[in-house]
């Protein structure tokens, strides 16, 4: 399916598919850059779409989370007040530096909004979950271009 995609829609395809995949939709984009990859797009190029859309569904997770309250995880979505503090001291405990590992596969998308709702510093969150983005879909184009090139 991310071979169609990509060999219709191209680019935008590939940075709406990062974006998606940066939410708590269920998406991969590694599927898409693959596709594109392996229909000698421009790596460069898809590195840099890939991880721009990816961080900016990143940064939309932030932002929504710096929008909300703990009061209504609680109230909403019933989660236990202990289990609250316990993330709570966590996100504290390691601060703006978990930005950086926000290209975890699920994990990432809760760690975006969590640091947004202890209102970490946007910049260093910027940055840092940039870098790790970035860093991620290097190294999954790197081993899709040498892998190609094995075969």
């Amino acid at each position: 399916m991310g071979w169609i995609l990509a060999a219709k829609l191209g680019y935008s395809a590939l940075f709406f598919a990062s974006f998606l995949a940066a939410t708590i939709v269920p998406f991969s984009s590694e599927a898409i850059l693959a596709g594109m990859l392996l229909g000698n797009f421009d790596v460069v190029a898809c590195i840099a779409l890939a991880t721009a859309g990816n961080w900016l569904g990143g940064m939309t997770g932030y932002w929504l989370g710096y929008l909300g309250k703990w009061e209504w995880l609680e109230k909403y979505f019933n989660i236990p007040k202990d289990r609250l503090n316990n993330w709570h001291k966590r996100l504290h405990r390691y601060g703006v530096a978990l930005a950086f590992f926000c290209w975890l596969p699920s994990v990432g998308d809760f760690i975006a909004v969590g640091l947004g709702f202890i209102r970490s510093n946007v910049v260093m969150v910027a940055l840092l979950m940039l870098a790790g983005k970035l860093i991620r879909y290097m190294v999954v184009a790197w081993l899709i271009v040498e892998g190609k090139l094995l075969f």
